[in-house]
């Protein structure tokens, strides 16, 4: 079981960032959204537009923002969504994830399904949540997570350095490469622990 005191972990947060990517300059995503980081966007609380753009973040700053979403927005989001019921942590950062994504995890269905005990049908309630098409793979893999234990990420992570600066303020993918974060995340890890 996750310690409750300090759940989220490292290897939690590289789990989810192998969804996402980080881009350290605010871009639009595939809806047009004004997007920062770790797929932050307004919506968060944290204001991504204008404050970003064109002026890229440290990695260390993008990764400030995200655990600190993660712990104080979204962890106990899905806390609440479970109502107390005890998580692994590869069911925690699932659902982690899967609500960073989404932002759904007190509607889900499949959350539901887990709390009556029927784990079959959450199972297939799991892929409910699939659009756009392109986000299928993740969901797998989250489900697979939550239902299975089988984490997805390999440490690296992918690093999106370029923006265009036109209207399409679009990631530039032949920047992306892959990059190891751990000493980052340590200080981040590090930083938490000193405040507390």
């Amino acid at each position: 079981m996750i310690e409750q005191q300090n759940p989220i972990t490292i290897r939690m947060m590289l789990e989810i960032i192998e969804h996402e990517a980080i881009v350290p300059e605010a871009y639009k995503d595939s809806v047009g959204v004004w997007t920062w980081g770790v797929g932050v966007t307004d919506a968060s609380g944290h204001k991504v537009y204008p404050r970003y753009r064109n002026k890229p973040a440290t990695i260390y700053r993008c990764l400030e923002v995200y655990e600190w979403l993660l712990r104080t927005k979204h962890l106990p989001e899905v806390l609440q969504a479970f109502r107390g019921r005890q998580l692994t942590e590869c069911q925690l950062v699932a659902a982690l994830s899967f609500h960073w994504n989404t932002g759904a995890i007190g509607s889900a269905d499949w959350v539901q399904s887990c709390l009556r005990g029927d784990d079959t049908r959450a199972y297939r309630e799991f892929l409910n949540w699939r659009k756009p098409i392109e986000i299928l793979g993740r969901r797998k893999l989250e489900r697979a997570l939550f239902f299975d234990g089988s984490w997805s990420s390999d440490g690296s992570v992918t690093f999106i350095p370029r923006v265009s600066h036109d209207q399409r303020a679009r990631p530039i993918w032949s920047s992306a490469k892959q990059i190891d974060i751990t000493d980052e995340l340590d200080r981040v890890e590090r930083a938490v622990r000193e405040a507390s």
